[in-house]
């Protein structure tokens, strides 16, 4: 019986010409299974490097001026760094809201006012605050509400934060500090989540005018420096109490808390003598 031969084509990356090899119809099939499952595998790749290199970009700019002027942002009366952690954020007065675990990337200055009495400020740029486990709400649409209507609502909401604090140090180890923090909206989403039909759902939707665009509160916390220098790492527990309503919904109280864990790594500083 005559077979039937199938030619293809493959242009030759290293050689740069075409190449061309001949299989029989029976094999046909089993090589383009290959062949997607192949291209499958390096979609996925593609995919997970994109999303590693699009989370990258977002941080970059604050890790590249960091790392790059570090050394002449710091003097002998002030200290720059980067700062990041988790925090767990609260939205007060929400019925049913629970924490939600986020991460937190930014930059501090630590300026010294007298001896062992610091100005402690910075923006995190990358922050995100709000709550989950929230009862859904309905929009208006019939077939989405009934879906939804036994699901959980998950709110997200970004953030820079802008602190002042008043930084007392002991031992020039341990340290207390104490004051006032701004904060100025960015995004906000609302994330619908339900099980139905034996499958998970999820809905994202924008809601960012439904929150006031600053935030403004007290933050208190102490932490722990590693060396006696005065400048170096330190890890610390920060709480946010937010005194504003950030809900611009009629008849809804939302004010933002968050508690945070930190570590603070000073960048282009020398060993210091200690104090």
């Amino acid at each position: 019986m005559k077979k039937s031969i199938t030619k293809f084509n493959f242009v030759s990356v290293k050689r740069k010409k075409i190449c061309t090899f001949e299989v029989d119809s029976i094999k046909k099939t089993n090589l383009i299974v290959q062949f997607r499952t192949q291209n499958m595998k390096n979609i996925v790749r593609f995919s997970l490097i994109s999303l590693l290199l699009l989370f990258a970009v977002s941080v970059k700019a604050q890790v590249l001026i960091s790392i790059l002027f570090g050394d002449k942002l710091n003097s002998p009366k002030i200290e720059f760094g980067m700062n990041g952690g988790l925090n767990r954020s609260f939205l007060n007065d929400l019925d049913g809201a629970k924490g939600k675990n986020n991460f937190n990337l930014g930059f501090y200055f630590h300026i010294n006012l007298k001896n062992n009495s610091f100005l402690s400020t910075g923006i995190m740029v990358k922050s995100s605050v709000g709550a989950t486990g929230i009862p859904v709400y309905a929009i208006g649409n019939a077939n989405f509400d009934s879906i939804y209507k036994d699901g959980t609502l998950t709110k997200k909401i970004s953030v820079f934060y802008l602190p002042l604090l008043f930084q007392q140090r002991f031992c020039n180890r341990w340290y207390i500090e104490a004051g006032p923090q701004a904060g100025l909206r960015t995004k906000a989403i609302d994330v619908f989540e339900a099980s139905s039909l034996g499958g998970e759902l999820s809905y994202t939707k924008d809601v960012k005018d439904q929150y006031a665009r600053l935030d403004f509160g007290f933050t208190g916390g102490a932490g722990y420096k590693f060396k006696k220098e005065i400048k170096g790492m330190a890890i610390g527990v920060n709480y946010y109490y937010g005194l504003v309503n950030v809900s611009k919904i009629p008849d809804v109280t939302m004010k933002n808390s968050s508690l945070y864990c930190y570590i603070k790594i000073p960048i282009g500083v020398g060993k210091e003598p200690a104090k």
